[in-house]
């Protein structure tokens, strides 16, 4: 029996979007992810991010701060410059927590304010109006709190930051933003370091995502300042983002937690994977097998996250108090041979296949990595049908 994982930093509506953009770095990455998704309306999104909460689920991540897909879409064309879609209805955001809730997933939902559109009252207005709708459906238990997705890496108006913190303010939420992720125009990237230092941003509610690039003035400040960040080994690796300086970071005092990032930049939601590819990669890098080990690993892909999120105090640990996430692994079946150490066993050599059941609150949500959910089945079906319609009416590529 170990805790469910918590992936601190998560994109559950890309579920229908793996494998593409395979040979791509990040913005040009990005138009290919979005491809068929940015054409969802809100009944898409609905069982689009159910499937993705599903999924993780029957992998063994049984927390999730989930990225809402923006109501505002954007890409960038050809990887340099910056196209939007339509403005899409207030209930394209509703659904998506609607789908995570009816998957029985506990989640943060994270949404960016897209304060290109509106007045800062009405933008300040729209996130209320997300949290109304979540608290409307009566599932605290599930919905752990709502947050903003920082989008500075995106903007070029400073003023962005300032209203972020008036949210973060006015409604006691934190704020993860993409940050410092890809070498992709990093001077100009770093530079905006100071719009959230000036904002008044850095603090224990401000969680950097990604933070690959930052200096080393950057980390110590965010360390003084109890600024956390979240790590994602297989993302990083898949999309060529760069290499974290995990045990300098940890070595100042920041929190950190781990996340599984995209479905479509992880391509599996694999939290053991996810472990050892950040296990191996800065013990490869670093030339130093002791320079993580594997209890920290576990650590930081459950309670660090937790910590990192601001909800340790209810998931990513068995205690008493605590939500009853937990997962039944057996080491034997297929068989590992004999577990000369449980937590290095499980670190190193367990995964998915020895996954034999998935608990929530008690309540067992995955059994031999099918879901017992009802709408389990109808979900994987209109994932295919509805994505397959818009490839279609697009006359977008498939089989690609």
């Amino acid at each position: 029996m170990a805790p469910g994982f918590v992936s601190g930093h998560s994109h559950l509506s890309t579920s229908g979007s793996r494998g593409l953009g395979a040979n791509c770095s990040l913005y040009a990455w990005a138009d290919h992810m979005t491809r068929y998704t940015r054409h969802c309306d809100a009944d898409d999104i609905y069982w689009v991010t159910m499937h993705g909460a599903l999924d993780f689920l029957s992998n063994g991540t049984t927390t999730a701060y989930d990225f809402c897909d923006s109501r505002l879409s954007f890409y960038m064309v050809e990887a340099r410059e910056m196209a939007y879609g339509p403005f899409k209805p207030k209930e394209y955001g509703f659904e998506q927590i609607r789908g995570k809730v009816d998957a029985g997933m506990r989640f943060i939902n994270s949404i960016m304010i897209n304060d290109q559109i509106g007045t800062d009252a009405e933008i300040s207005d729209r996130f209320g109006e997300s949290i109304a709708f979540a608290d409307s459906l009566e599932k605290p238990d599930l919905h752990l709190s709502h947050a903003i997705s920082g989008s500075v890496q995106w903007s070029s108006d400073p003023r962005t930051a300032h209203r972020e913190v008036s949210i973060m303010r006015c409604y006691g939420v934190v704020n993860q933003p993409h940050f410092l992720e890809t070498p992709e125009n990093l001077e100009f990237q770093r530079s905006k370091f100071a719009w959230y230092e000036e904002a008044g941003a850095l603090g224990p509610d401000l969680i950097f995502g990604h933070f690959i690039h930052p200096t080393e003035e950057m980390k110590c400040k965010c360390a003084s300042c109890n600024v956390a960040m979240i790590w994602q080994p297989n993302a990083n690796g898949r999309l060529g983002s760069g290499f974290a300086d995990i045990p300098g970071m940890l070595a100042k005092g920041m929190r950190i937690g781990i996340g599984l990032d995209d479905q479509a930049a992880s391509d599996i939601s694999d939290p053991w994977q996810n472990m050892r590819m950040g296990l191996y990669m800065q013990r490869a890098h670093n030339q130093n097998p002791e320079i993580l080990s594997v209890e920290q690993m576990l650590w930081l892909h459950t309670m660090g996250s937790a910590n990192a999120l601001g909800i340790g105090d209810r998931v990513g640990s068995l205690e008493v108090g605590k939500y009853a996430d937990f997962l039944l692994v057996d080491p034997r079946a297929p068989d590992l041979g004999p577990v000369w150490s449980p937590i290095a066993t499980y670190v190193l050599a367990v995964g998915p296949r020895n996954l034999k059941e998935v608990y929530v609150g008690g309540s067992c949500v995955s059994r031999d990595g099918i879901s017992t959910n009802p709408l389990a089945a109808r979900a994987s079906h209109e994932l295919h049908a509805r994505l397959a319609r818009i490839a279609a009416e697009q006359n977008l590529p498939v089989g690609m």
